[in-house]
């Protein structure tokens, strides 16, 4: 067996037992800041760098409501999630040239969701080929780009509110 080191990853694998309150709920409350991640956010809708990417420019659109199913959400954040949505995707579009966009909802912990209480979009680039042979033969992923830079690349580019 192989063995990779992430010590990155312990406070992700850890989190829970010293996390106070939701992520998400902090994303509206707290200064917008590469410790937290927030790229964007208006009253309604939040848009984070996800900490633990499957890509680099992986981002998470986060509606204000802490509930866990999209009947939880009522029809002006359903539809303000999906204007942000759409603008993640130009944006990611134009900064990255991608192949192809991932656009998705985990809900649910059979559905692959990590965080369980408040939905979330993942919106991210992806390139024909990015699955290469690390991937495949080492079951391992590699990311291209460190996350303040990402952070950086995309916060600027996102206008004070997106309608």
């Amino acid at each position: 067996m192989e063995i990779v080191f992430a010590p990155w990853r312990l406070e992700y694998v850890t989190a829970g037992k010293h996390a106070k309150g939701c992520i998400f709920c902090r994303a509206f409350t707290d200064e917008p800041s590469l410790d937290n991640l927030v790229l964007y956010r208006d009253e309604r809708v939040a848009v984070v760098l996800n900490k633990y990417p499957y890509t680099n420019g992986h981002v998470l659109v986060v509606p204000r409501p802490h509930v866990d199913t999209l009947t939880g959400l009522d029809r002006e954040i359903r539809s303000a999630a999906a204007e942000v949505t759409a603008f993640c995707e130009a944006l990611l579009r134009k900064t990255y040239s991608p192949s192809g966009i991932n656009v998705g909802l985990n809900l649910g912990q059979a559905a692959g969701a990590g965080i369980l209480d408040h939905i979330h979009w993942h919106v991210l680039p992806r390139w024909t080929g990015d699955t290469n042979f690390v991937t495949v033969c080492s079951d391992l992923r590699v990311i291209p780009e460190d996350i303040p830079e990402v952070f950086e690349k995309l916060r600027r580019q996102f206008p004070p509110r997106i309608e």
